[in-house]
């Protein structure tokens, strides 16, 4: 009679057993997957963030450009190009919606040189800068926001 208990008590230790090992290893393994899977997540914001910021450098650098521009274009008599005021008051809106936007995105070392270089361009563009020429009035501005610039996204 003893035979006859001991086996199925051992037969059902075993499956016992088995199925509490069975369990723990799945619960390992979903547990291992979902760490990779947020490991996965986090890589993927954190490189949409990064592309994030690096578009609305370009978009800045782009509207810096156009308002560049606008300053080189400039006729000497004040007033007497109404197309060129047009142009280059557009221009300075986008610039100033780009300059906001990398602030919103960027980091905070990036919020001074940007805002430094859009005051530099504005006072290029309506000549508010006397006899000095416009890229060395914007030279040491434009470098200041490019070095930022790096750094930001090579942090990121």
């Amino acid at each position: 009679m003893a035979t006859e208990v001991w086996a199925p008590l051992f037969s059902l230790v075993g499956v016992a057993l088995g199925g509490g090992l069975t369990a723990l290893s799945q619960r390992a393994t979903q547990r291992s997957a979902e760490r990779l899977e947020q490991g996965r997540q986090a890589s993927a914001t954190s490189e949409a963030r990064r592309a994030e910021r690096l578009q609305a450098i370009k978009d800045f650098i782009a509207c810096a450009q156009d308002a560049e521009r606008a300053a080189y274009n400039r006729p000497e008599a004040w007033g007497d190009d109404d197309d060129w005021t047009g142009t280059a008051s557009a221009a300075m809106t986008r610039l100033w919606i780009a300059e906001r936007h990398l602030v919103l995105v960027g980091s905070t070392r990036l919020h001074a040189p940007v805002r430094s270089y859009g005051r530099a361009l504005n006072q290029a563009v309506w000549r508010e800068i006397g006899d000095v020429e416009v890229n060395e009035h914007l030279e040491e501005q434009k470098q200041a926001f490019m070095s930022a610039a790096r750094a930001s996204l090579d942090s990121a």
